[in-house]
């Protein structure tokens, strides 16, 4: 019996460590497939349309690096109502939002948004809905001040002024 119980501790260990191996290898890849859709260069943000079929951009709200799914049907930038309190973001009023899934009553908050590339939005209101999934709106409120294209799965972002 003694001698099953370091063999156990081994085969649990090396599982364990194999489980790692396999879970770092994963992360890697992730970080490695959001690096290649995303590229900024001399003015020009250039964003590759992920797997999902969706443009995601890398960003940060108040500090906090978030992952800003663009959505050019949004009126309004929007965040879970859920990272609106661990953010700790000021109430500015109520507001009722059509989505996709009907008419919800969220929050208006006010935040500083960074995106990577060099694009920031101080002090914008945005939405804090309770149902919205972890990963936050980029609304046409900050589309719209964009010069963009979209073409051949790649969202073109010209930074420079005529």
């Amino acid at each position: 019996m003694s001698q099953e119980l370091p063999r156990t501790f081994k085969v649990i260990t090396l599982w364990l460590l194999l489980g790692l191996v396999v879970f770092l290898g994963v992360q890697w890849w992730l970080h490695q497939q959001q690096s290649s859709r995303f590229h900024s260069d001399g003015g020009v943000i250039e964003i590759a349309r992920g797997p999902d079929g969706h443009y995601h951009w890398p960003g940060s709200i108040n500090g906090r690096q978030v992952d800003f799914l663009v959505d050019t049907g949004a009126t309004s930038t929007a965040i879970s109502a859920a990272l609106a309190r661990e953010l700790q973001l000021d109430v500015l009023g109520s507001v009722q939002s059509k989505t996709a899934g009907g008419v919800v009553a969220g929050q208006v908050v006010r935040a500083d948004v960074a995106l990577d590339g060099g694009v920031t939005a101080e002090r914008l209101q945005i939405i804090a809905l309770p149902a919205l999934g972890e990963r936050p709106l980029l609304g046409m409120d900050v589309l719209g001040r964009l010069r963009w294209t979209q073409d051949a799965g790649v969202l073109r972002i010209e930074l420079r002024r005529p």
